[in-house]
């Protein structure tokens, strides 16, 4: 510890974080801080340009309203998010974003991302609210912008800085404090006001890839919790944690299927040959009134897909030679038809190159022709992620003009997107229950909460008054596994093995172990129950005694021990919350072999959870769904 330099940053906006919904803040906030003469800092623990999910690139923006030409409208999109989260959304939130997330779009193609477009110069949707885009420089092209916005308002942003702690003045956040990834520095960063966005959780749960695999998943490897465990910590409200993501992608290397089922209009079967959506069509019936609603929920279509699996026929497959050729086929003439094979075959490449290389690579390896044999799909592990089809993050206040009497007194209480802790702001997956944002929406809800803190700070002027045995105190801790590490490593031949410490690596496999085996992982076909859950909470409290004893050899290994103690907490709340919710609302994201149904009487509400880092208690509350539409 004597040899880490302590670095404060003094600054008004502190942004954590460095994906969407950070550049969406940092465009925002710095334009309206140029007018207030106030300064916005952005720190992140990757580089900007290739940080957050959308860093290996993205082949259709998710989100696009297209509110101008009359074709929908912000209740549509309402009801669309409404259904697919079987009833449990914030409307307001999800209202305020879709009203906005247009002119957002309009911005990236300003910026240079390529939108296709048809022979009219209209945009080519993949679905209903779907862009189809050349989005292998999407993150570049976003992060330019945002480093240009910071520039011009005389802004600074740091790279490679990992935020472990927020920094609170009593019952306000004052700021951040983290460490270098590639200097022995501790930042120490004061702000008036502290926006969240680091991104949701992956490797909670134990992977399908293993071994030489180990690290691939659909959601960015990196992503480990940051903006769980800050707004946890801190003292937030959360809400919707038990509402992990489980996405169906191809098998192994995560490829998309978006392209395949909305643009190719592919079908999905099992090893027969069947369509699992029409012969279990009969499971519908149990999870009213969301079980019919067009389109399915993304929870109810895997399900539909794993009482297959369960029922002992898989390999479940995509059908893409099935879905090119009755493409091709409305051509014409043979000449045209050929000549469509060949763009369509080009198209399902460059779906994958875009967003997914190593999808094309398993594709090469494993002899896969799309055009002349389908390939497998699966349910993936289970992901924390506030910006698709999943909903955990912090609760966050809406904007005042969307409210209604009903809704009023319970999602309003001051500035858009402010958790429930004072100066302490969120975006992107670090705000819940408000999904089906993705990239645009994140980006776009980044503007609306960067424009929001600086209203805060406009109001709240005053410096922040961080005291200095509180950054001391978090500085030995944040340091800790590297002193525990240099004093006992030499005790046995074995670094990795000694009965003083345990390493990062083992850690995150108990954490995964843990969580797999009792909290609906893979291995139990995403399924769990209430003693199942109460034995994982035990085993998770040993687990988080023996975080007090992890060691670090060097700065990497020092950001993977915070890394794994940033997933614990995320791992908590999600169990708590779970065991929490007397039923089973999403199966095919989890499912509650003792509480085997869905309760609408007593649980169409939210789930929030808050923790007090003073005594290490949780406190569990339901809040009512209210909506703003009928």
């Amino acid at each position: 510890m004597a040899n880490f330099e302590t670095v404060t940053v003094e600054t008004d906006l502190l942004i954590c974080g460095g994906g969407m919904a950070a550049c969406g803040a940092a465009v925002e906030a710095s334009y309206w801080a140029k007018k207030n003469g106030l300064k916005v800092t952005l720190v992140d623990k990757a580089v900007m340009d290739r940080s957050g999910a959308v860093a290996m690139g993205l082949s259709a923006i998710n989100q696009y309203v297209d509110l101008n030409s009359g074709a929908n409208t912000l209740k549509d999109y309402c009801d669309y998010v409404r259904n697919d989260l079987m009833g449990i959304t914030r409307e307001d939130l999800v209202a305020n974003i879709a009203r906005h997330v247009d002119s957002t779009v309009h911005l990236f193609e300003k910026w240079g991302l390529p939108i296709w477009k048809d022979a009219e110069g209209k945009y080519i949707h993949e679905g209903r609210w779907q862009l189809m885009i050349n989005g292998e420089s999407y993150k570049v092209i976003v992060a330019e912008a945002a480093k240009n916005a910071l520039a011009e308002a005389g802004g600074e942003y740091f790279e490679r800085v990992f935020i472990t702690h927020p920094l609170m003045d009593g019952d306000r956040c004052v700021g951040a404090i983290g460490f270098s990834t590639r200097q022995n520095k501790v930042y120490v960063f004061k702000a008036k006001a502290t926006l969240v966005a680091m991104g949701g959780a992956v490797h909670v749960f134990k992977p399908r890839s293993t071994g030489e695999g180990f690290g691939r998943s659909w959601y960015p490897p990196f992503n480990s919790g940051a903006s769980a465990f800050f707004t946890i910590y801190g003292g937030a409200e959360m809400t919707c944690q038990e509402v992990r993501f489980i996405p169906v992608r191809f098998k192994d290397a995560y490829g998309p299927v978006g392209a395949w089922f909305l643009l190719f209009k592919a079908l999905a079967t099992n090893a027969q040959g069947g369509n699992y959506m029409k012969e279990n069509a009969a499971e519908l019936e149990k999870w009213q009134p969301y079980g019919k609603v067009k389109p399915a929920p993304a929870n109810i279509r895997n399900w539909l897909m794993m009482l297959d699996v369960m029922d002992g026929k898989a390999p479940i497959y995509m059908q893409t030679h099935d879905a090119i050729k009755a493409i091709a086929e409305k051509s014409p003439d043979e000449k045209a038809a050929r000549k469509k094979l060949r763009e369509l075959e080009a198209e399902a490449w460059e779906d994958f190159l875009d967003m997914t290389i190593s999808q094309a690579i398993l594709w090469a390896a494993t002899n896969v022709e799309p055009e002349k044999r389908p390939s497998e799909i699966m349910a993936c592990d289970p992901y924390f992620i506030g910006s698709h089809s999943g909903a955990s993050g912090a609760w966050v206040s809406g904007p005042e003009d969307l409210q209604n009497e009903a809704t009023r007194q319970e999602y309003f209480w001051g500035y858009p997107h402010m958790t429930t802790v004072s100066g302490m702001f969120a975006a992107g997956d670090a705000s819940g229950a408000s999904s089906h944002k993705f990239s645009s929406g994140s980006f776009t809800e980044g503007r609306i909460a960067g424009k929001a803190a600086i209203a805060y700070i406009a109001d709240h002027r005053a410096a922040p008054n961080v005291d200095a045995a509180q950054v001391e105190s978090l500085k030995a801790q944040i340091l800790k596994p590297l002193d525990t590490f240099a004093q006992h490593s030499k005790t046995t031949t074995d670094p990795d093995v000694n009965p003083n410490y345990i390493r990062p690596t083992q850690f995150m496999y108990r954490l995964q172990k843990i969580m797999d085996e009792y909290a609906g992982g893979v291995s139990s076909q995403f399924k769990t129950s209430g003693k199942l859950l109460e034995k994982g909470m035990e085993l998770l409290g040993y687990l988080k005694q023996d975080a007090a004893c992890l060691a670090a050899e060097d700065l990497h290994e020092l950001m993977r021990c915070w890394e794994n103690v940033h997933r614990m907490f995320q791992a908590d709340a999600h169990m708590r919350s779970i065991l929490f919710r007397e039923e089973t609302r999403w199966p095919g994201y989890y499912f509650r072999s003792d509480k085997p149904s869905m309760d609408n009487a007593n649980w169409l509400a939210f789930v929030n959870c808050t923790y007090d880092r003073k005594t290490e208690q949780w406190a569990m509350r339901k809040r009512p769904v209210k909506y703003l539409t009928a």
